[in-house]
């Protein structure tokens, strides 16, 4: 039997009004990351999983989800860096021949906003990734992007166009808290400015359309400024600062290329902490309608 989802703050603790996601992006990318999202589950602090459909280990990721039912699973919806789930001969320009779609999202970010040929293709790509995520049964916990391209401006539109195909599940509002990143971490200021005020501005955009269909998403979302490097100590500064309210942490666990952040899942420290302040780990399917600013 796959044990419960966990629940990080005591029974007889008050609530403190902080509660926090953890996510692992790329499920189903490799058979590395499967194992160690679901050890991060089973064994740490991990609540939910982003699910790659076109990724090389999928089949496998499916059914380890199906075995882990406490895991909540959401759509990782890509659509650069990676392989469309369309027949990409009824979309040229979208893809290469191999059916890969950009490899850079800088181009596709540019791509999608300017060569509007492309957005009939981009809405049957998004809508052939839900579908194909809705084939497996598994609950949609919530939606995002690979490498957050889910608020590009085109996208996000598309995406709440076709909101009825994924209706009930969260979104990923990907806000990360400039200040409290710069006390908890050091260095990559440039990259840490620049996606700071680019994500901040895209999530302000978002944020009243999500508001208008009563979508759930959480105040902050803590990842983005740190990646690939939301380790242990890491973990341990963001949570001593967490605001109030519901946030998510999100990470990219896995047993090879980024073990430190699948150990900080595990860490005894991190879950201790958890305790100490009486923070509750949760799902997005645990969140309200909608998250005031």
């Amino acid at each position: 039997m796959s044990p419960a989802a966990p629940s990080v703050a005591p029974a007889t603790r008050p609530s403190t009004g902080r509660r926090v996601i953890f996510n692992a992006d790329d499920f189903g990318r490799s058979s590395s990351i499967n194992h160690a999202v679901i050890e991060a589950h089973t064994r740490g602090i991990l609540t939910t999983a982003s699910l790659m459909v076109t990724g090389e280990a999928f089949d496998e990721a499916v059914s380890l989800a199906r075995q882990t039912p406490s895991l909540g699973v959401g759509l990782h919806l890509t659509l650069a860096d990676g392989r469309a789930a369309t027949r990409h001969a009824d979309f040229p320009g979208l893809v290469d021949r191999e059916g890969n779609l950009r490899g850079s999202p800088v181009r596709a970010g540019f791509d999608y906003f300017f060569l509007r040929s492309l957005r009939p293709a981009l809405r049957e790509e998004i809508r052939g990734q839900i579908a194909r995520f809705r084939a497996t049964g598994i609950p949609l916990d919530h939606l995002n992007g690979h490498l957050n391209i889910h608020l590009h401006p085109v996208v996000f539109d598309l995406l709440m166009e076709l909101h009825p195909e994924w209706r009930g599940a969260g979104f990923r509002l990907t806000r990360d808290p400039l200040g409290i990143n710069a006390r908890a971490a050091r260095g990559r200021w440039a990259y840490r400015l620049t996606h700071a005020v680019v994500f901040g501005l895209l999530s302000r955009r978002a944020a009243g359309r999500l508001a208008g269909l009563g979508i759930p998403h959480t105040r902050a979302v803590f990842g983005l400024l740190q990646y690939p490097s939301v380790d242990e100590a890491y973990l341990l500064r963001v949570l001593e600062q967490l605001p109030e309210g519901d946030s998510e942490i999100y990470s990219h666990p896995s047993l090879d290329h980024f073990r430190h952040e699948h150990a900080a899942l595990l860490s005894p420290r991190v879950r201790g902490l958890l305790e100490t302040l009486g923070i509750r780990a949760i799902r997005y399917s645990d969140l309200p309608a909608c998250q005031s600013d």
